[in-house]
């Protein structure tokens, strides 16, 4: 479940690969894993295939974020294991999540319900890049 070995360039490639980057650089990246209260991957030959963190304050309230399974091996149970092991690290807490359409279903599958009035809000510029 840890970052140990994790080549943070390799896993930058395969998410812009996949349109699934969000503009961090590898060591943004790194540190955003470093800096939660529990991670998730997923690995394929060394090779990371699928990802998940949680932000949690350990007493009632975490928020899931980053998942993602390369496209070459969805629909294979790893989303799904890698959402178990971290909610399954925070009992007794209330998960949030913020979800794109197409994986409202999914989500919902796994207990998730809808949240309608959830809001976002990027203080400055984005990743303070101008």
């Amino acid at each position: 479940m840890d970052a140990e070995g994790v080549d943070w360039e390799a896993l930058t490639r395969s998410l812009i690969a996949d349109d699934f980057s969000n503009g961090r650089t590898p060591d943004e990246l790194r540190r955003s894993f470093e800096n939660s209260h529990v991670v998730c991957f997923a690995r394929v030959n060394g090779q990371v295939v699928g990802k998940g963190r949680l932000l949690s304050d350990s007493v009632c309230n975490a928020y899931l974020v980053d998942m993602w399974t390369s496209s070459n091996f969805r629909r294979r149970g790893i989303a799904r294991t890698i959402l178990s092991n971290l909610v399954g690290s925070v009992p007794g807490q209330h998960v949030y999540l913020q979800a794109d359409d197409d994986l409202v279903d999914f989500y919902e599958k796994l207990g998730f319900h809808p949240h309608p009035n959830g809001m976002a809000r990027v203080e400055g510029a984005w990743l303070n890049r101008v």
